[in-house]
């Protein structure tokens, strides 16, 4: 069985996801992981982020790699790095690119294979996996989105303020909705759940409510 959870920035989507997983006993896609790990492949080799060529290249030659709560660019464990404000401001860039798009989302369809799989991203539930049995549309208030951003940052050592985290995030959601490919859209059979004033377990509860009807 395939669960998709999309949604915007900053709406709990690869907490959720992986707990879900969890609590389910499936296995957990951070696709969103896959994306920011190409954007510090670039950042490392100095790649033109407006070069899209460039970048298409870049995703056939670096390795890539994908576990539980990890992930490896050409054996290099990347899962804090790529966490970092400047891959979440190049990361447009790389998911943006149709060469790497199409790379990605069908290394996703792979590692998914016929097993049980939580996923969660942008455009799981309406271009990667279409067929999903189930679609979580998860989503929260703008400002309730930041305050989430500003906690995970402040955990990594990192200290911008609410409004200017605000601020890229309203930048980032009208990216999302108004990108080439991969652009955020809930899907038609998709359930939205908004997370606001909700503890990460009410969500689970939720959506494994939803899960048993």
């Amino acid at each position: 069985m395939i669960i998709t959870i999309d949604g915007p920035a900053g709406a709990g989507k690869s907490t959720v996801a992986r707990e879900l997983a969890k609590r389910l006993g499936y296995r957990f896609l951070d696709t969103g992981a896959m994306y920011r790990a190409v954007a510090w492949a670039a950042l490392q080799n100095q790649v033109d982020l407006n070069d899209e060529v460039a970048i298409g290249k870049l995703i056939e030659a670096i390795r890539l790699e994908v576990g539980e709560g990890w992930i490896r660019v050409n054996d290099v464990d990347v899962t804090e790095a790529i966490r970092s404000t400047d891959v979440t401001a190049a990361v447009r860039h790389v998911a943006d690119n149709p060469t790497v798009r199409t790379y990605l989302s069908a290394e996703q369809q792979r590692l998914a294979g016929d097993g049980d799989i939580v996923t969660e991203g942008r455009d799981q539930g309406t271009f990667v996996f279409p067929q999903a049995e189930h679609k979580i549309f998860l989503t929260a208030t703008p400002e309730e989105r930041a305050r989430r951003r500003q906690e995970q940052l402040q955990r990594h050592g990192s200290a911008p303020t609410l409004s200017e985290i605000l601020d890229q995030q309203n930048q980032r959601d009208y990216q999302d909705a108004h990108r080439p490919v991969g652009r955020l859209v809930k899907a038609d059979d998709a359930i939205e759940i908004i997370s606001d004033g909700m503890e990460i377990d009410q969500v689970l509860d939720r959506i494994v409510e939803l899960l048993e009807n």
